[in-house]
């Protein structure tokens, strides 16, 4: 690296567990500048933020309006290691079957 070189850092620096099961994720992202020193300053900072849950449900209903609920493992992949293993503590089984629980109340 050289002075005046730009480097962007994209990181989540704010993780929080809310109401059991949804996970707050703020992923700050930096552009920094390279100083004489070795030295980086901060150009900018943005942010975006979302939540995720432990599954996404799905439903189908019958034609007597029986609905039966398909719930699918949020798919953590494209996450660092620090969220998923925060996802992962803080979505325990009791956890996971609370939220189904309550995301069916909810659709009826």
């Amino acid at each position: 690296m050289a002075k005046g070189d730009i480097t962007k850092n994209i990181s989540y620096d704010k993780i929080e567990v809310v109401n059991d099961w949804n996970i707050q994720l703020r992923q700050a992202t930096k552009i920094m500048e390279e100083q004489d020193d070795g030295s980086k300053v901060e150009l900018t900072k943005t942010f975006h933020r979302e939540v995720i849950v432990p599954f996404v449900t799905t439903y189908s209903e019958d034609s007597n309006g029986k609905r039966t609920y398909t719930h699918t493992d949020t798919d953590l992949s494209g996450y660092d290691a620090k969220t998923k293993s925060i996802c992962e503590a803080a979505w325990s089984n009791e956890i996971k079957t609370a939220y189904k629980t309550w995301k069916e109340a909810e659709t009826t």
